[in-house]
């Protein structure tokens, strides 16, 4: 009986709707909102005239367009978000708008975001020459923002101007290293840019901490602002903790030590710089982004490991938490010792502390459902694909070989007495075993040819070149998608392992032409790698023959769990691993599908024999 599939629930949703917009995108829609709350609640409020910070907004709803238009053109979209950038500055000044600072003075958080953005796809996408002059000009309309949206020059003191120099530089260069790093998008770049793609997909589960995380960080930018940088250092501490903490489902065990060991250094150090004269913000002595890093580091490893295995690494989080409390929670006289205030900070410590152990717990429970469930649909297929294959043994297969062994027993008994009949039966026995080889045949034919909706009948014709199969199966095309290929197969590849590669591929384009919504093309990768230096062509034991699927679409908004009829993701890792090979499918870093598979060539040759 097939498992019951998840409940959507809200976070299910949420996830959903980021995979389909995409992790940028929900960043820009995010700090949207965030500016168009704030902007409503100062263009209400008793301060300065009534609703003229609504003029704001059209700046704010134009650079998010710009944002959304750079990940299609991204040269173009770059210089309209520079021309909106000093238009904006030059409306402001002509109706005396007052702008409010975030990361830098006087932009908007969308500013900020939208010019981010820009600045990643130029790099990524334009040439190198368009994309230096594009992000120059971002650059300079950065600048024009910035400096030129005060009233005055006298407004612009030594630190503002210093701060906004050295967070400008930041931002710029937070885009142009991944950007540079992942320009190569052909089959050479990939060992150059699997680091990114594993940031990719650890971005993709990990995105409602890193939103939390970058409000937080905005604040703290804001408070460095105003207090001549003096609470740089915590600033550093929290960014290293964000970082952390975004990272932690990786080690989580460990993450959580260095995260203390961040937050130890940030609670010795605050004491002496006094941030108390300037209203820096400490709740309960830590600051807030390093309490939500605590807390996403504490969801991850109970996640992982649970909370028996947790506890130990928990407590010392804990207990430097405590004298965080104790160091800074009352900054102006000291150290913290009045019991009421050290019975509220332990409180409120502990509900944050039993609420992340909590959610990680859950989600702990969660994962084992979803694992069940993927195993459970495993088994069911396998149980129903060697049921199948034992039917068809029983009733074909076997009734040959049965003939056979009949008519050998015979020959033997007969063969001194009358060896003519001896003769006639190893006749009889060459025809059943002809019958029993084309029954075989016709049975790998039948499993083989009952293809998915919309493939065709190439998979019962496959040849003992898989190359040519494969240049075959990308010239009918009947997935639907230009494809491209790059070949480097010897001819001498296990036969089993050169069917399922085929089907894989077969399959992967498939799903290309069903799933991959406004796919204009497809890549296809087939190559035998080795970790020993061999000879080029060799199929030693320790070869593999590595396959890439790509395609430059976005995923449908109900796509069936698993594939589809028994053909999806849940088959082609059953076939996999009756190979001992591995397979990983997934969302790509440019946005389309990728399905990866890594097939033993020594394992394909153990199976030959069964043919």
């Amino acid at each position: 009986m097939p498992a019951a599939p998840l409940p959507k629930t809200l976070s299910t949703r949420a996830t959903a709707l980021v995979r389909r917009i995409g992790v940028p995108s929900a960043v820009l829609l995010a700090a949207l909102l965030f500016d168009v709350a704030y902007t409503t609640q100062a263009a209400l409020d008793d301060a300065g005239p009534r609703f003229v910070d609504f003029g704001l907004l059209p700046g704010i709803f134009a650079m998010v367009a710009c944002g959304l238009w750079a990940q299609k053109r991204a040269a173009v979209a770059g210089v309209a978000g520079g021309g909106v950038l000093i238009f904006s500055t030059l409306f402001i000044h002509a109706f005396h708008i007052p702008p409010y600072s975030s990361v830098l003075p006087k932009v908007a958080i969308t500013e900020v975001v939208a010019g981010v953005l820009m600045v990643y796809y130029v790099a990524r996408r334009a040439r190198a020459g368009v994309a230096f002059c594009v992000v120059g000009f971002l650059v300079v309309a950065g600048l024009v923002a910035v400096f030129g949206r005060y009233a005055g020059v006298g407004e612009i003191d030594g630190g503002t101007g210093t701060q906004a120099l050295l967070f400008g530089l930041l931002l710029l260069v937070g885009p142009l290293v991944p950007a540079v790093a992942a320009r190569d998008r052909g089959p050479r770049a990939d060992p150059r840019t699997r680091r990114l793609r594993r940031v990719n997909e650890l971005a993709m589960g990990q995105w409602p901490l890193m939103g939390l995380l970058a409000f937080a960080l905005l604040f703290e930018f804001g408070y460095t602002y105003s207090n001549t940088a003096r609470g740089f250092p915590i600033l550093f501490c929290s960014i290293l903790a964000a970082a952390i903490a975004v990272l932690s489902p990786r080690r989580p065990a460990d993450a959580l030590l260095g995260l203390a060991g961040i937050m130890l250094l940030s609670a010795v150090i605050t004491p002496f710089l006094r941030l108390h004269s300037y209203d820096y913000p400490v709740p309960g002595g830590v600051p807030t982004t390093q309490i939500i890093a605590g807390m996403g580091v504490v969801v991850n490893l109970t996640r992982a490991r649970g909370l028996s295995q947790s506890w130990a690494r928990v407590a010392v989080l804990s207990s430097v938490v405590a004298l965080g409390a104790i160091l800074n929670s009352d900054a102006r006289r000291g150290l913290q010792t009045d019991p009421q205030t050290l019975s509220l900070i332990a409180f409120a410590a502990a509900l944050m502390l039993g609420i992340s152990i909590a959610v990680g717990l859950m989600l702990r429970s969660r994962d084992s459902e979803r694992t069940q469930i993927v195993q459970a649909a495993v088994s069911d297929a396998q149980t129903a694909e060697r049921m199948a294959l034992a039917r068809e043994l029983h009733d074909v297969v076997a009734h040959h070989v049965t003939g056979i062994v009949v008519q050998a027993q015979a020959a033997r008994m007969m063969a001194a007495q009358k060896p003519e009949i001896a003769v006639e039966a190893m006749a009889r026995i060459e025809n059943a075993g002809v019958e029993a080889l084309a029954a075989m045949r016709r049975l790998v034919r039948s499993m083989r040819g009952d293809a998915p909706a919309g493939s065709s009948e190439f998979s019962e014709q496959a040849t003992t070149d898989l190359g040519a199969d494969l240049r075959k199966l990308v010239e009918t095309a009947n997935h639907g998608v230009p494809t491209t290929m790059h070949l480097d197969v010897p001819p001498d590849l296990p036969h089993e392992v050169g069917r399922s590669a085929l089907r894989l591929v077969q399959e992967s384009l498939t799903n290309v032409g069903k799933h991959a919504s406004g796919a204009t093309e497809a890549f296809v990768v087939a190559e035998v790698v080795s970790p020993a230096a061999s000879a080029r062509g060799s199929t030693s034991a320790g070869s593999q023959l590595h396959l890439r699927v790509t395609d430059n679409g976005r995923a449908t908004a109900h796509r069936p769990a698993g594939g589809s009829g028994g053909y999806g993701l849940v088959g082609m890792r059953e076939r996999v691993a009756l190979l001992k090979g591995r397979l990983s499918a997934g969302r790509g870093p440019d946005g389309g599908w990728r399905v990866e598979a890594w097939l033993p060539l020594a394992a394909g040759e153990d199976t030959e024999g069964d043919e």
